[in-house]
C-alpha cells in the first residue's frame, strides 16, 4: 500500500538533507519531486499542484529551528498537508438512531458486499450492535448466496426475499422485520453494474428515497485509481452519499484515490477494507494515513489492534507468571495466536516507525510461526509447562513429529531461553510484565 509513493517522497526529502536552511530555491526542486510523485500515484495534476502550492508557502512561511533540519520540518508540512488532504479527521458512522439504516452503493465487483459483511462484524463485535444485513441485488443469485454466507460465519442474520424482483419493497419489508426483531441496525447491500448506468441509479436513488437511511456508503475499488474518482462523483450527484469506503488498499494501487476522493467529492473516507477476512476492517485516520505514508509507523493502530486481544485479566495472569519465572511454552503460544488475530503480519511491522522501509522487498508471509507451532504442537503437555525438561532425546523426538530438523529445534529453545533470561532480568528491575499489562488496559 503506497510503497512506490513513499519511496518517491522519501527521495524528495533527501534533498533537502545537509543543507542548513530553507531556501526558494532548494524548496522548489523539493516540491517538483513531491508534485511528480503524487501525479504517478495517479493524483489528479491540479489537485497535485495545489497541494505542493500549499506545501512551498508553508515551507518558505516557517523558521527552521536549530533541532530541526529542514528535510525534518518539510516531512512535518507535507505530513499535515496529506492529512487535511485526505479529509482532516475521522468521520464517525451515524449509528445512533434506533433502527439506524446504512445504505451499500457501488460498481459491481467493487467489494460491497464483502464490505456489508464486515461492517456487520465490526458493529456487532466492536460497537456491541445487532445488526441486521439485507440482501437487496435483485439481479445477482451469487451476490445473496455470498451475503448468506458471511452472514453464517459471523453469527449475523440476512434478510432476503428470493422471489421478490423490487428491490425497494424488500428494504422496506426488510425495516419492519429488523422493528419486530429488535435489530438496531441495517445494513442494505444493493445492485451493482460494471459501469455507471441509469437503471442502477434510479433504483439505489428509489431506495433511499423510501427508506431515508441514516448513512449511505459509497464503497469503490481503490486499485482503480482516478477511475474511482470519477465513479464516486457520478454516485455523488444523485445519491448524495455520506462517505466513502476504499477497498483493495493492501493490492496493487497507486494510491491517488485514497488521496483525492475527499478533496473532490467533498464527503469523507469513513472505512478501509483489505483482504477478505471479516475482521479486516479499519476505521479511516487520515493523520495515521499519511504518517504510514510517510514512513512514519502507525503505533496508534497498532496498540489499539493489540487492546482488542489482550484483555487485562489475560495481562495480569501473564504478568504473574513472569514475576515466578513460570513463563513457558503454552504461554508463548497463546501470545503468538494473540499477534495472528491482530492481522496481517507485514502490515502490522509496517506501523513500527522505521520497520516499514527496512522490510518492503521482505516477503514475510503470515504463516512465519507455522514452524514453531509445530514445534510446540510436538511437545507433550509436560514439556511445555516445564521447558527445563526438554533434553537432547526430547530434542530429536519434537523435531521428528514437527518435520523439522535439530538444529531448527535448538535454534528455538536457544531463543525461547533467551527471552527466558530477559524476563527475568526485566523482573528483578521490577518492570516485569508492565508493558504487556499495559497493553491490556
Amino acid at each position: 500500500m503506497f510503497e512506490s509513493l513513499s519511496e518517491r517522497l522519501d527521495s524528495a526529502f533527501k534533498q533537502l538533507k545537509g543543507e542548513g536552511r530553507i531556501s526558494e530555491i532548494n524548496v522548489a526542486s523539493t516540491v517538483k519531486e513531491i508534485r511528480r510523485a503524487l501525479v504517478d500515484a495517479d493524483v489528479n495534476y491540479k489537485i497535485a499542484k495545489d497541494f505542493t502550492d500549499r506545501v512551498r508557502e508553508k515551507a518558505l512561511g516557517e523558521k527552521v529551528i536549530t533541532a530541526i533540519s529542514p528535510s525534518q520540518l518539510m516531512v512535518k508540512i507535507v505530513k499535515d498537508e496529506l492529512a487535511e488532504l485526505m479529509g482532516g479527521a475521522e468521520a464517525e458512522l451515524d449509528i445512533k438512531s434506533n433502527p439506524s439504516i446504512i445504505l451499500i452503493a457501488g460498481l459491481q465487483g467493487s467489494g460491497k458486499t464483502t464490505f456489508s459483511g464486515k461492517l456487520a462484524n465490526f458493529l456487532k463485535t466492536k460497537k456491541g450492535k445487532k445488526p441486521l444485513l439485507v440482501a437487496a441485488d435483485i439481479y445477482r443469485p451469487a451476490a445473496i448466496d455470498q451475503l448468506k454466507v458471511l452472514g453464517e460465519q459471523i453469527g449475523v442474520e440476512v434478510y432476503n426475499e428470493p422471489e421478490n424482483k423490487n428491490a425497494v419493497q424488500i428494504a422496506q419489508n426488510a425495516i419492519q422485520h429488523a422493528k419486530q426483531n429488535n435489530y438496531n441496525v441495517i445494513i442494505i447491500d444493493t445492485a451493482g453494474r460494471l459501469a455507471v448506468d441509469e437503471v442502477m441509479m434510479t433504483e439505489v436513488a428509489n431506495i433511499k428515497t423510501a427508506v431515508k437511511p441514516n448513512e449511505i456508503l459509497f464503497v469503490v475499488d481503490a486499485m482503480t485509481g482516478q477511475d474511482a474518482v470519477n465513479t464516486a462523483k457520478a454516485f455523488n450527484e444523485r445519491l448524495d452519499f455520506s462517505g466513502v469506503v476504499l477497498t483493495k488498499l493492501d493490492g496493487d494501487t497507486r494510491g491517488g484515490a485514497a488521496l483525492t476522493i475527499k478533496y473532490t467529492v467533498e464527503k469523507p473516507i469513513k472505512f478501509v477494507s483489505m483482504g477478505e477476512k471479516l475482521d479486516t476492517l479499519d476505521v479511516f485516520y487520515p493523520e495515521r494515513m499519511a504518517q504510514r505514508i510517510l514512513g512514519m509507523g502507525d503505533i496508534t493502530t497498532l496498540v489499539e489492534r493489540a487492546q482488542e486481544q489482550f484483555n487485562e485479566e489475560q495481562a495480569k495472569k501473564l504478568e504473574k507468571k513472569i514475576r515466578q519465572n513460570q513463563f513457558d511454552f503454552d504461554d508463548f503460544r497463546e501470545q503468538l495466536q494473540q499477534i495472528k488475530k491482530m492481522g496481517n503480519l507485514k502490515d502490522l511491522m509496517g506501523m513500527i516507525p522505521g520497520v516499514g522501509k527496512a522490510i518492503k522487498d521482505l516477503d514475510i508471509s503470515d504463516d512465519a510461526f507455522k514452524g514453531i507451532e509445530a514445534m510446540i504442537g510436538s511437545m507433550t503437555p509436560q514439556e511445555r509447562g516445564n521447558p527445563d525438561l526438554i533434553d537432547g532425546s526430547r530434542r530429536k523426538r519434537i523435531a521428528k513429529g514437527a518435520g523439522k530438523e535439530i538444529q531448527d529445534v535448538n535454534q528455538f529453545m536457544k531463543q525461547f531461553d533467551q527471552m527466558r533470561q530477559m524476563m527475568k532480568m526485566m523482573n528483578k528491575f521490577g518492570t516485569g510484565g508492565k508493558g504487556l499489562k499495559a497493553l491490556g488496559r
